[in-house]
């Protein structure tokens, strides 16, 4: 029975020098070309992440404006339904006359 492999093969080329210290790198480390690269695409991704939780990061301060923290969102729920409460029994107190 001829065995699955379980990782994707992938073929890159690259310039030289950026080959010949890749391949230095590598054998610094003791390490694999293919961990090698595994590592880098790691880091890359997480940088990317990063990137975009710096950005969702900014965007949420701007929806701020009046600088709510955490401590405030239940008193303000309360508030909220205290008003939507009002209101709604003041409409049936209008309708009921």
């Amino acid at each position: 029975m001829p065995t699955t492999r379980r990782s994707r093969v992938f073929t890159i080329s690259m310039p030289p020098e950026m080959a010949a210290a890749a391949e230095q790198r590598a054998k610094q480390e003791n390490r694999t070309m293919s961990e090698l690269f595994r590592e880098a695409f790691r880091v890359y991704h997480a940088q990317q992440v990063g990137a975009i939780f710096d950005e969702i990061g900014k965007f949420a301060a701007t929806r701020n404006p009046n600088g709510y923290t955490e401590d405030d969102v239940e008193r303000l729920v309360h508030e909220a339904r205290a008003e939507m409460r009002a209101e709604r029994e003041a409409k049936q107190a209008l309708a009921s006359r």
